[in-house]
């Protein structure tokens, strides 16, 4: 609490030694119900700084004999934190930079951590004296501007409700709740460390950054461990990660609790526990972790214990390897040495010099009343006795580390903020001030909520660098350091900072941590596992197990179509529709492009096996026109022979249509080509045999037949059965032609020419067996004719053959799909002209090369005349 007095003498600068007359106040004590009046220090700037002390001498040996028959500890941070307060304010007033002509005074009153004794030091300040007057000020205008504290988040609550109502300024410098913010209710509340809104979200990015998606969570029972910790497990099971147990750890841990919970954490999985809670709660938890042997644990904490316990030695070895939050802190220029040169004989008023001094060396004053505690706990032989020659600096860090009080640099940035507070009002000039009419504050008759405008846009750089200003809700921008306990091989524990927090920065330097500076529980640089089911591989996903929690699962290999390319993924991507699955199920591979091809083999050998007989049908027709003479080649009609092999030859050039890639041309004319060519083809057989039976009957006495027998006649007949083939192919092809189609199936993607209109393919289909079907008749019928070159046998063979294998195609075409269904449909052309070929010219071509006495003219059976030679 702070005062302004008026200098009744300016000739007279304040003496060097701030100090001499020492706080007279009861700093904070675990465990302690005491009642406290409060202590008041005016600071004047007179020729010596004297302090007036009004305290009860009996009060305070019998509080702090009850104190330690409680078996409490002197607690030194709120103790450096009050320190800090009064060298500031001396500092302050020394250099007489942000108000001059005016000195700084202040009343410290202690809370006890108890929100009962906070409020009534509040109402006896509002009252303006001792006694408490609720809801009464003694005087117009009270003699503090503001108020600093508390520095808890408990006891600020009460307090900056209080002060709310009459809109008298509050600083806090611990006091981190994120309700505090809310104006509505602490309308007049600023504080200047952190508020653990964010902090929350920052251990859920280190989670998150390390992938912890198992993890407990231990969590004090006070506003601050419960709001901060569901605030943490939302996030998380939003996230997508799961706690294993959620676990309330009460103020007062007992003997019971401590195993109960001990046993829980050793029955957990979870490699992970965060603790969010106070160093009141996590030392005794921690000397059971040892007594338990509880190891391979990684903790995380919390800013309001992860340095509070740096001093004890006998819990290190359960915290080797601990991560977690700190608020951001600055180094104040002299302040680390002002610390190191405390000694009692420099502040004898002080009444907790020695007790510091106690604790801090382990040692009892001769004659202090400390020894006759000892003695009752009868350890006086173990107690060694403080000569007054020990010094600070050569304490160990582990006894005495300055940097690890964490609200010194808050406290010193809360006086500060006051003193700039009240700097920009004595600066403001009647008439351009920020209230009615552009008036100013009156530091004579100073009203609370003025000072307060100004708290709240102060904005200054402190000594240390750090730029202090308040946003709209009395918050200084969250920054946090990430730190690491480790254990050196000596024996020593450092906390190193191997990152930083910083929510108000978007994007990727916000979270900022060095993964190789970090040393994890049992020396390990390797990042540890904290996971309930390990992340699928690639290539499968996860299926949740029943009736548990959805971090726990099996994984199953993707289906097909479908990949996961990374760890843990908990569905599968479906592949593109050109893309298909490789073995694994982790890539999208092309699909491969289906087609008869002349690369694959059964294209390569359909091709060449195309390729063969229309050599071999060139070869016969070469022969026939060699002997184009002989008796043979004569008797069967020449002409029309040739007209046959020469068709044959297209019929097997065709089916090189159906191989190689499909093109808009290639399906336009192969359906087409093979129609029309194989109509001739049957027609010409067809011509053949209608002539041998026109040729017999014909010379019957008066048969009317003699008037078809002509050289025409063959001609007549392929051009009438081939020209309705011609019509079908282009009716189809004018209504509905073929095209390239691009069939998209798994594993592969089928070009194919679509048939267009199925009807008119199977009308194409329907002609020819037409075609054949009379041929056949046609050439049964005439298979008896007595002349030695009828060849209506072997055309009654070919076109078993021609039908059969048209018969067979139909169900083996629709069997079948991509590039099998076309070398069906090759093989099918082969065949029939093969079988064609083989059946109707093979025989001549033995009897041309290899009989030529069977080619003589004079072993013709019957009369010459019959001898048919068109």
């Amino acid at each position: 609490m702070s005062e302004y007095r008026r200098p009744e003498n300016r000739d007279h600068k304040p003496e060097d030694a701030y100090y001499r007359n020492l706080i007279r106040s009861t700093p904070r004590i675990l465990k302690s119900d005491t009642d406290d009046n409060g202590t008041w220090y005016k600071m004047s700037d007179y020729k010596r700084i004297e302090s007036k002390i009004q305290r009860n001498t009996e009060h305070d040996k019998k509080e702090k004999n009850d104190r330690q028959r409680m078996g409490t500890q002197f607690d030194m941070a709120p103790y450096m934190d009050i320190l800090t307060a009064v060298v500031t304010i001396e500092k302050i007033n020394e250099e007489q930079l942000l108000l001059p002509n005016k000195t700084l005074g202040f009343v410290i009153y202690d809370s006890c951590y108890s929100e009962v004794q906070s409020v009534d030091g509040t109402l006896r300040l509002l009252s303006g004296q001792k006694k408490m007057i609720p809801n009464y000020s003694c005087s117009l205008f009270p003699p503090q501007v503001g108020i600093i504290g508390d520095m808890l988040s408990s006891s600020s609550l009460p307090v900056a409700r209080l002060l709310g109502v009459y809109r008298f300024p509050q600083i806090s410098h611990g006091a981190s709740l994120p309700a505090l913010s809310d104006k509505n209710q602490f309308p007049s509340f600023a504080r200047t460390t952190q508020s653990i809104y964010f902090q929350p979200y920052g251990l859920a990015q280190l989670i998150m950054h390390y992938d912890w998606t198992w993890v407990g969570i231990l969590a004090s029972d006070n506003d601050f461990g419960i709001t901060g910790s569901q605030q943490l497990k939302e996030k998380l099971i939003k996230s997508g990660f799961c706690v294993q147990f959620y676990e309330i750890l009460p103020s007062q841990m007992t003997k019971g609790k401590l195993i109960s919970t001990v046993e829980m954490i050793k029955r957990s999985t979870a490699t992970v526990i965060i603790i969010y809670a106070f160093a009141i709660q996590v030392i005794p938890l921690m000397e059971e972790i040892i007594m338990q042997n509880v190891t391979g644990k990684i903790w995380i904490g919390n800013s309001s214990w992860i340095m509070a316990i740096y001093t004890r030695k006998t819990i290190w070895k359960s915290l080797h390897g601990t991560v977690g939050l700190m608020t951001y802190r600055i180094k104040i220029p002299g302040l680390k040495e002002f610390f190191y040169g405390i000694h009692p004989s420099q502040y004898p008023n002080d009444i907790f010099i020695k007790e510091f001094w106690e604790t801090t060396f382990n040692c009892k004053w001769p004659g202090n009343y400390s020894i006759k505690i000892a003695a009752y706990k009868r350890d006086t032989e173990q107690t060694a006795f403080c000569t007054g020659l020990e010094t600070l600096e050569t304490l160990d860090k582990t006894a005495y580390n300055v940097d690890s009080f964490p609200t010194i640099s808050t406290m010193h940035n809360a006086v500060y903020t006051l003193v700039h507070a009240l700097h920009d009002m004595l600066s403001c000039r009647p008439g351009e001030g920020p209230f009615i009419n552009g008036t100013c504050g009156n530091i004579n008759q100073l009203y609370p909520w003025q000072l307060f405008h100004y708290i709240m846009r102060v904005n200054f750089i402190n000594s240390g660098g750090q730029v202090v200003a308040f946003d709209q809700n009395g918050d200084v921008p969250a920054l946090f350091d990430i730190l690491n306990w480790q254990l050196t091989v000596e024996g020593i524990m450092e906390c190193k900072k191997v990152g930083m927090y910083n929510p108000d920065t978007q994007g990727e330097k916000e979270f900022i941590i060095n993964d190789s500076a970090i040393l994890w529980s049992g020396g390990h640089l390797q990042i540890p596992r904290s996971v309930c089911s390990e992340p699928c591989s690639p290539g499968h996903r996860k299926v949740s197990r029943q009736g548990e929690p959805v971090c726990c699962f099996d994984c199953t290999l993707c289906p097909e179509g479908e990949i996961s390319n990374r760890s843990g993924s908990s569905e599968c991507i479906r592949c593109p529709e050109d893309y298909w699955t490789n073995a694994k199920r982790d890539v999208c591979i092309p699909k491969g492009i289906e087609f008869l091809s002349y690369d694959g083999y059964l294209g390569f050998i359909m091709a060449i096996v195309t390729t063969v007989f229309s050599l071999t049908v060139v070869v016969v027709l070469c022969i026939f026109l060699i002997h184009h003479n002989s008796t043979v080649v004569k008797a069967n009609n020449r002409d029309v022979s040739y007209i046959l092999l020469v068709t044959l030859m297209f019929c097997f050039l065709s089916a090189l249509l159906f191989v190689g890639y499909p093109r808009n041309m290639t399906c336009l004319l192969r359906q087409a080509a093979f129609g029309i060519l194989f109509s001739l083809s049957v027609s010409s057989i067809l011509a053949k045999t209608v002539i041998v039976v026109l040729a017999f009957n014909a010379t019957r006495p008066g048969s009317i037949l003699n008037i078809f027998v002509g050289p025409k006649t063959p001609f007549y007949i392929m051009f009438c059965c081939s020209v309705l083939q011609v019509v079908i192919c282009t009716v189809w092809l004018a209504t509905s032609a073929p095209f390239p189609e691009y069939k998209n199936i798994p594993e592969k993607i089928i070009v194919q020419c679509n048939e267009g209109s199925v009807i008119m393919f199977y009308c194409m289909l329907g002609y020819l067996g037409f075609l054949a079907s009379v041929s056949f008749i046609v050439a049964f019928l005439a298979r008896n004719l007595p002349d030695k070159f009828n060849e209506a046998k072997y055309i009654t063979f070919s076109m078993i053959i021609f039908i059969s294998v048209w018969l067979s195609f139909i169900p083996a075409y629709l069997s079948t799909s991509g590039k099998y269904m076309v070398a069906v449909e090759v093989f099918a052309i082969i065949s029939s002209s093969g079988g064609l070929l083989i059946c109707i010219f093979f025989p001549k071509c033995y009897i041309i090369l290899l009989r030529t006495n069977i080619n003589a003219r004079q072993n013709l059976t019957g009369n010459q005349s019959k001898i048919i030679k068109y």
